[in-house]
Order: C-alpha cells, then sequence, then structure tokens
C-alpha cells in the first residue's frame, strides 16, 4: 500500500496534521505505545493549549517565518476546534482546560481518521523516484507520496523522545543546529551556592539579559515572574522564560521590582520586616555578604552598597538543568531550508513541522500553538495539491 501521507511523530503537531487530513489516507508512526505523552504534560496536566497575545515576538527563530506560519492560526481558532471542551484564560493570557490536558487528547483523537501505529519507531527515510520508504526498527517499511516530520525535540526524555528528525533531515540535504535545553532552570556557579539553601523558597523579580541577535545586533530582553530557588540552583517562570535566550554570561535580577531605594529608610525597622521578602532570603542574603539583620540607616556606606545589589543582582549562570527538566529544545531544521508551506526546498512532499524546527516559543502555550499552526499550514498545503 502506498499512503498519501505518513507522519513521523504522534504528538501535538502530528496529530493535528492528521486531524487536518481526514480526506486522505493517512498513517501516523509512533515510536512509544501511546500518543500524545507532551500534550498530557503541558500546563501541569492542565494543557495551556494557546494564548491570547500570539505573537513572534514571544519566539525565537526567524521571524518572518515564524510571523507567516502564526498566520494559518490565531487563538480563536484553537479553541474552536476544542469546541467542545470549555477552557479558562488565566495568567499571561493563556488558556488552560478546565477538564484537563486527558480531555484534549481525547477530542485530538477523536477527530483524527488515519491509522495510528504505535510502537514504530522510525529509524530512516529515502524517497524512490516520487515515493517514500519509510523504515521502521521492526523492520517494516512504509511507502508514501507526502512525509512530514513531526517527531519534536529531545526534551524530557522520559516521555520517549527521538532525535531522528535531525537525521532524516541531514539524509535529505537540510541543515540544522543541535537541540541545546530550553525552558528550562539554571545551575550555579560557586558564588551563588546560597540559592540552594533557600530550596522551595519563591520570589517575584524581573530578570535581564541582553543577547545576540547577529553578528552587529544586540537586543535587551526583560522577564517579570515567580522564581523559585531549588536544590539545583534557581529555576521558576520567569527563569524559564530567560533561559530561551541566554546564550552565555551575565543575567541581572532585581528581587524588588515594585519597591524604590527610598523605602528601605523605615526608621528603626529591621531589613528583614521592610524588605517585601520572605524573611528566609534576606537572612540568606544578609548572611552571605557578611552582615546582620539591621535597619538600614544603620549600615555603613559600603554596606549599603551590598544591599543595593537586591535591586541589580548579576551573575552568570553556570549552565542549565540539562534536558531532563526542559520542557522544550532550542535548535532543530533550519527554516531556511523550507518553503512558507514548511516543505524541504527541493524534495517535494518532504515536510517538517513543530519542535523538530528551529522555532522555540516562551511559556504560556506559545510551543504548542506553533505546533497547531505548522501542522495547520502543512495540511493545507497538501490538500490544495
Amino acid at each position: 500500500m502506498i499512503y498519501d501521507a505518513i507522519i513521523v511523530g504522534g504528538g501535538a503537531s502530528g496529530l493535528f496534521l492528521a486531524a487536518n487530513l481526514k480526506e486522505l489516507n493517512v498513517l501516523v508512526l509512533e515510536k512509544n505505545r501511546s500518543a500524545g505523552n507532551k500534550i498530557l504534560a503541558s500546563g501541569g496536566g492542565r494543557c495551556n493549549i494557546t494564548n491570547k497575545n500570539i505573537s513572534p515576538k514571544n519566539y525565537l527563530g526567524d521571524e518572518n517565518f515564524i510571523s507567516n506560519s502564526l498566520n494559518s492560526l490565531n487563538y480563536q481558532d484553537v479553541l474552536n476546534f476544542f469546541g467542545e471542551l470549555s477552557f479558562s484564560e488565566q495568567k499571561s493570557s493563556q488558556f488552560f482546560c478546565d477538564s484537563g490536558a486527558k480531555a484534549v487528547l481525547k477530542v485530538l483523537l477523536s477527530k483524527i481518521r488515519a491509522e495510528i501505529l504505535y510502537n514504530h519507531e522510525v529509524i530512516s527515510a529515502n524517497k524512490n523516484g516520487e515515493i517514500f520508504e519509510i523504515s521502521c526498527q521492526n523492520e517494516t517499511i512504509f511507502k508514501s507520496k507526502k512525509l512530514i516530520i513531526a517527531s519534536g525535540g529531545i526534551s524530557y526524555k522520559t516521555l520517549g523522545v527521538s532525535d531522528i528528525g535531525l537525521n532524516i533531515a541531514h539524509k535529505f540535504g537540510l541543515k540544522s543546529v543541535a537541540f541545546a535545553p530550553a525552558l528550562v532552570g539554571f545551575t550555579v556557579q560557586k558564588d551563588e551556592f546560597w540559592f540552594k539553601n533557600l530550596s522551595g523558597v519563591s520570589v517575584k523579580a524581573e530578570i535581564s539579559l541582553t543577547t545576540k541577535v547577529n553578528k552587529d545586533k544586540f537586543c535587551e530582553r526583560k522577564f517579570s515572574g515567580d522564581i523559585l530557588f531549588t536544590h539545583k540552583g534557581i529555576s521558576g517562570p520567569v527563569i524559564l522564560n530567560a533561559s530561551l535566550f541566554w546564550q552565555k554570561g551575565q543575567l541581572s535580577l532585581n528581587f524588588l521590582p515594585n519597591f524604590s531605594k527610598k523605602q528601605l529608610v523605615q526608621g528603626k525597622k529591621q531589613l528583614s520586616s521592610v524588605l517585601p521578602l520572605p524573611k528566609s532570603f534576606v537572612l540568606e542574603f544578609l548572611s552571605v555578604n557578611g552582615l546582620k539583620d539591621a535597619p538600614y540607616e544603620s549600615f555603613s556606606q559600603e554596606q549599603k552598597d551590598k544591599i543595593l545589589k537586591l535591586f541589580d543582582y548579576s551573575f552568570a549562570p553556570a549552565g542549565t538543568f540539562g534536558f531532563e527538566r526542559a520542557e522544550v529544545c532550542n535548535g532543530g531544521v533550519l527554516t531556511s531550508g523550507l518553503d512558507k508551506n514548511f516543505q524541504a526546498k527541493g524534495v517535494s512532499g518532504l515536510y517538517f513541522v513543530g519542535e523538530v524546527l528551529d522555532v522555540t516559543g516562551m511559556l504560556g502555550g506559545f510551543n504548542i500553538h506553533f505546533a497547531f499552526a505548522s501542522a495547520k499550514s502543512v495540511a493545507h498545503d497538501i490538500l490544495r495539491t
């Protein structure tokens, strides 16, 4: 049998694509024993499925390519697709499913007419004339007119991830960037080991960093939100978003984004009573700087300068928590090798969608939305040809 299309990967992009190709004879090859593992894990099991503020600015990658792809699907289109479910708009304009991620996956699977084969790990792909030949680890070979790679990245290895997408891209002459952990916490160097002593403590903060856009252009980025100290270093939503754009070097943390320096002076109150921070944090910060808890005006100028670092605490992370703790990956197949419909230039019928591409979104439903949008673009292209 020769299928109209074979989709490698049963994640968000692969399943959404299959659901939009009902008219065709489609096969989905999934290496795991079930589909949609990352969907089930998204949003803490509540699936933050899209965001009201979808914009290329929320992504790392080629801005023009991303902008074009997002035009194929807006947030309301996603909500309409899952119309039988109820979603609540919550923090940062993201939409969570009221009945949980399992309900989202169930609805998505119910809309698919394609054949899905589980425990079928793809190991290679070739093209013989106009037909693709896809080989699986169990020695089965499938043939199709179109081949769509929706294999994702390699974060959250416990969910059964694969780098087959990059291997197939290289086989057909497409370039890629090696995967790297993204939306992930930072490990710290010796000077910041005091972070570890605060494991479990959370504070609201603002983080600033400078990223290199290209050879001559740099961009200053700022993020606000919760920071969580852990036994490994520092995490939390604001850190995860910063990790997407951090390359190396210094970051600056403002632990008092809604507090002015003038407010430090409040009579004879001790600093731990004045600062809008957990007392454990203040005492640890003072201790590591060789200071005791006392009224601000009782400190020398040199000591005050140390305290003022709370408004601009610069440090260089040692690294990240790695792929095991990363929500997504940076890197992937370069979009410069694809046309606007996600088809490989020079290889008719070969498409790449979702996280396997060198496009990564911030926290808040942006990545799953791009997975859907890229799949929608490919479905439209395949159905019109």
